[in-house]
């Protein structure tokens, strides 16, 4: 391992602690989270996959959104990652994306950035001053620093923390976790859980594909992405999490893979995260940094990357009835949430094959 390795997973740990807060802001525990992130390690390890988990905004902004509270957030994470696993492990998974088509998947996942746009400017309503200059210092950063992410989202973090604090903003005197006790969160099952779990599994199929390919191809041909094994690892690490009260874990666009061993890198992103949340560090650190800190990376991440790039693949070189099937997936799952958009998209697809 080289200390290009080790950079590279630092980076992508601070990458993804503000991710963490926000998950925590939704009430998901820090201890539970590790277990997730543990698996993830062994399962790259096992698997020799460079593509590692670890929190990701889309599937934590759509939890928290479809469940009215932390018990039916925990449920809908606990019965998606549960799908997920079975289609990874049965192969099924492929199957689904062929019958649903390319440019339904791409189409939900441009709805879903726009639902991420909607959640960070809704944070202009709770924490105006926060969220504003959260906002705008990811966009500075965004355009005038050759467009990357992890710049982006450690800027605007550190930027509306700082005004934050400075103004002596209150916003809520940090995250409270008993994060030592651990216990098993009986998962309930009601038409709220059941349509969110489907939900957060559409839109893990669309990242699985999307994050998993991109996050392989930054290893220069040393790694293919195994979508059926990532989709093992990462059902049962949002499982095992959520069971005991944790959040989601994901696929995601990870710099470890652009390291030059991507793997050892990719594993030790992962265990560094998994000792953050062990040691109970993330209720500290919410005292400096507030949760609407993230919400200029959730309106670039949304309204910048993800909805432009995935509407673009959705209307690009196919028929009118096509680009219809589309536009109807990207708006539903916009209105809804990703499961709607699907099932809507595919009635409207077999109405135009059948007349």
């Amino acid at each position: 391992m080289t200390i290009n390795d080790i950079l590279a997973a630092l980076g992508v740990v601070l990458n993804g602690i503000p991710q963490a807060l926000l998950a925590a802001s939704y009430g998901f525990s820090s201890v539970p989270t590790a277990f997730g992130f543990i698996i993830g390690a062994v399962a790259c390890l096992f698997y020799g996959s460079a593509i590692p988990i670890s929190f990701q905004a889309e599937t934590i902004a759509l939890a928290g959104m479809l469940g009215k509270n932390i018990r039916e957030r925990l449920s809908i994470i606990f019965f998606s990652g549960v799908v997920m696993f079975i289609l990874g492990i049965t192969g099924v998974l492929s199957t689904i994306v062929n019958f649903a088509g390319a440019n339904i998947i791409n189409a939900m996942m441009a709805g879903v950035g726009i639902m991420l746009t909607r959640i960070s400017l809704i944070g202009l309503k709770e924490s105006r001053v926060v969220t504003a200059s959260s906002i705008f210092s990811a966009f500075i950063t965004y355009f005038f620093f050759g467009q990357n992410l992890v710049y982006t989202i450690v800027v605007c973090v550190i930027f509306s923390s700082l005004v934050a604090n400075i103004f002596k903003i209150d916003f809520g005197g940090g995250i409270v976790e008993d994060y030592k006790k651990i216990e098993i969160k009986k998962p309930i099952l009601n038409l709220t859980v059941i349509r969110g779990a489907l939900a957060l599994a559409c839109l893990t199929i669309g990242a699985n594909i999307a994050f998993g390919n991109i996050t392989a191809s930054m290893t220069n041909g040393g790694y293919s992405a195994n979508i059926d094994e990532l989709t093992i690892y990462s059902g049962l690490a949002d499982a095992v999490s959520s069971l005991f009260g944790g959040g989601p874990v994901e696929a995601i666009i990870s710099a470890t893979a652009a390291s030059p061993n991507p793997l050892s890198s990719g594993i030790l992103m992962m265990v560094i995260m998994a000792v953050i949340l062990f040691l109970g560090l993330l209720p500290k650190i919410s005292k400096f940094i507030p949760g609407h800190s993230v919400h200029g990376f959730l309106f670039i991440l949304g309204a910048i990357v993800t909805t432009p790039v995935n509407a673009m693949l959705a209307f690009s070189n196919g028929t009118p009835e096509d680009n219809i099937v589309a536009a109807t997936a990207m708006a539903v799952t916009a209105a809804n949430d990703p499961f709607i958009g699907l099932l809507v998209a595919l009635v409207v697809k077999y109405i135009f094959v059948i007349f």
